[in-house]
């Protein structure tokens, strides 16, 4: 199945996911998510990711086409870090994260009504990053970039530069693990 030939419904506002599909070339249709994004689930961070997108993609439901919802924390080591509440957080984060490697794990779930098809799904790709001062975290900060990403960091965008290197996919860190879609969707 390819996306390009589906009616798309991502269930998401993220620039960041839209972008991906444009890019794409696929026709979707963009509706935010109506649910409870409550993360202190009792659960390991993977499936509270799944979790997440698949309360995300039911919210949606009812819908004709293919509903795609998708949810990307951080975790290091076991703890998991969604969005900063303020600078403060943002502040906390990222000093936190300094010269440490830790984990970006996505959910997605993919619903669709005919022919029925619900699949739930994880990616994760361990990021590493550089060393940087105070000084450095206080300018992106100023940036307001961190501001509504998980980590408080966005890889695409002026934090790239603190990033070592990263062991899995790109796409999964900006939070859209979209090359695990297209292959597992290759397969219906």
């Amino acid at each position: 199945m390819l996306l390009k030939d589906k009616h798309v419904i991502l269930a998401s506002g993220s620039p960041r996911r839209i972008d991906i599909l444009r890019k794409d070339g696929v026709d979707f249709e963009s509706i935010l998510p109506q649910c409870n994004e409550d993360i202190s689930l009792d659960l390991s961070p993977k499936q509270t990711v799944m979790a997440l997108a698949l309360r995300k993609a039911l919210s949606i439901g009812g819908r004709d086409g293919l509903i795609l919802a998708c949810d990307t924390v951080v975790v290091h080591g076991e703890k998991i870090i969604g969005k900063p509440k303020d600078e403060a957080d943002a502040k906390r984060i990222l000093t936190e994260l300094n010269g440490q490697k830790h984990k970006v794990i996505s959910g997605v779930a993919i619903i669709q009504k005919i022919p029925k098809i619900t699949l739930v799904f994880s990616d994760e790709t361990v990021v590493y990053f550089k060393c940087y001062s105070e000084a450095d975290v206080d300018s992106y900060i100023a940036t307001g970039e961190p501001m509504d990403k998980a980590g408080a960091y966005a890889i695409q965008g002026g934090f790239k530069k603190y990033i070592d290197h990263i062991e899995g996919d790109y796409d999964n860190v900006v939070g859209f693990p979209y090359e695990k879609i297209k292959d597992i969707l290759s397969y219906l």
